[in-house]
């Protein structure tokens, strides 16, 4: 009989509020960040001891902020400790969202709601197909996941409408859930990764940390510089291998999400010093990309993704909205990178980038394109003549001619073409005896 024996999960030690182990690898502990469908692109969630990067470079947004409270609420609603560094943490928590319906009391027991009346009545609306009947029985076509695909007990559904209780955040403040940490203690960052490490180095407890940063490198952080931002990236990735139990979260500024401010490669580098990047691209700065995908709000562009304990990350086996998984044939997926945000009124999702009917124009078009107008103008001016092209007399050089037709009631459709007559055939009388007939 060999004496090896499985590991078993009853062994180990009990996993942090809040998490579970990832269905990749059963080393890697993972956590939600509020979104279901960046938990599906993250391969099941963000994994602890890990770092998550946001870019968002459209100056009149602020998606990769609204990011950051999604993080921040998930992590208060499932009793994890949070650190907001920001120029002003307090009022930047006051800004968060949470769950509707929910008391100051409990505010972790009424997180399993369903989704938001309005998708409810879309949907409903959706399932009366006008085409055919018989398709209603098939299956419906699936741009993102839900809430009811993924655990209810690792992501909470939360409500943009609703704000956080005054009394859930004293309670977290008395408690010590919520860590307000301020920027203006040190202008190159080291101050700042001074207080992460005393926060970590004091937890004693198996409580899950995370760790957020609204904005890096915005004013209030002084003027940093390139090698600066990747310095204080690198500390804190260093920081958080040491402590398993932590996880962060962060946004850079907008104007530090290009590489017109870091040189060339600037942003391969931010992905390099975190274990997981992605860009939010809005739409705002560019209104033909607005007018071609009027159902989305950006691109989402993905540079690194986590991989902890392992070559390759979870999400190219477990991630349905970037169509590598097996299931992404049944959810949807349409490939990598192939993916956008929407931000409704509710809620915050993640989806494949598709198309509407007729190639993105949601309305049929009833009058010419300017494209065909600005045809026609060129036509005009290669069939005037050399002499009316010299004097610019395109007015007074042309004679207004105006043709009636009147309608032939014979004609069905005055489009079709008239059938050519046949010609009448004419018939000789002709005699090999014309005598006989001549009188």
């Amino acid at each position: 009989m060999s004496s090896f024996k499985r590991k078993t999960l009853s062994g180990r030690a009990t996993l942090p509020q809040g998490t579970r182990l990832s269905p990749f690898s059963t080393s890697t502990v993972i956590t939600s960040t509020g979104i279901p469908s960046l938990d599906d692109i993250l391969g099941g969630g963000l994994p602890l001891s890990c770092s998550l990067a946001v870019l968002a470079p459209d100056h009149h947004s602020a998606y990769g902020e609204l990011v950051q409270k999604y993080f921040v609420a998930q992590g208060l609603a499932s009793g994890q400790k949070v650190c907001i560094i920001h120029d002003e943490p307090l009022r930047f928590a006051r800004e968060g969202i949470w769950m509707a319906g929910s008391t100051p009391s409990t505010p972790a027991q009424a997180s399993t709601t369903a989704e938001d009346a309005d998708d409810v009545k879309a949907s409903q609306h959706d399932d009366k197909i006008k085409i055919a009947w018989r398709y209603e029985q098939m299956k419906k076509f699936q741009t993102t996941v839900s809430s009811n695909t993924l655990n209810d007990d690792l992501c909470m559904t939360f409500d943009l409408t609703c704000r956080i209780p005054t009394a859930a955040l004293d309670a977290a403040r008395q408690s010590a859930q919520l860590i307000p940490i301020d920027v203006g203690i040190s202008e190159d960052g080291t101050g700042v990764i001074k207080q992460i490490e005393e926060l970590l180095s004091n937890d004693t407890n198996a409580h899950a940390v995370r760790i957020c940063i609204p904005a890096l490198g915005s004013p209030h952080w002084g003027d940093m510089q390139p090698l600066t931002v990747l310095t204080l990236l690198h500390s804190l990735r260093r920081l958080l291998h040491r402590y398993p139990n932590a996880c962060a979260s962060l946004s850079l500024a907008p104007h530090m999400c290009t590489d017109t401010w870091g040189g060339p490669g600037w942003v391969q580098k931010v992905g390099w010093l975190t274990d997981a990047a992605i860009s939010m691209s809005a739409f705002g700065a560019d209104p033909s990309l607005s007018s071609l995908f009027p159902s989305h709000h950006g691109i989402v562009q993905i540079h690194t993704l986590p991989a902890p304990h392992t070559i390759l990350p979870a999400s190219d086996k477990y991630s349905t909205l970037r169509g590598l998984s097996s299931a992404a044939g049944t959810m949807g997926g349409s490939g990598e990178n192939n993916l956008a945000f929407k931000c409704m009124r509710k809620r915050l999702i993640f989806e494949t980038l598709h198309l509407d009917l007729e190639g993105g124009v949601t309305e049929r078009r009833t009058t010419p394109s300017s494209n065909a107008m600005a045809l026609d103008a060129s036509m005009i001016h290669e069939t005037m003549p050399a002499a009316v092209l010299a004097t610019g007399d395109t007015k007074g050089s042309f004679a207004t001619v105006e043709v009636e037709f009147e309608p032939d009631a014979t004609r069905a459709v005055a489009d079709v073409p008239a059938k050519p007559k046949k010609p009448k055939k004419k018939v000789a009388f002709r005699s090999e005896r014309p005598d006989l007939y001549d009188f």
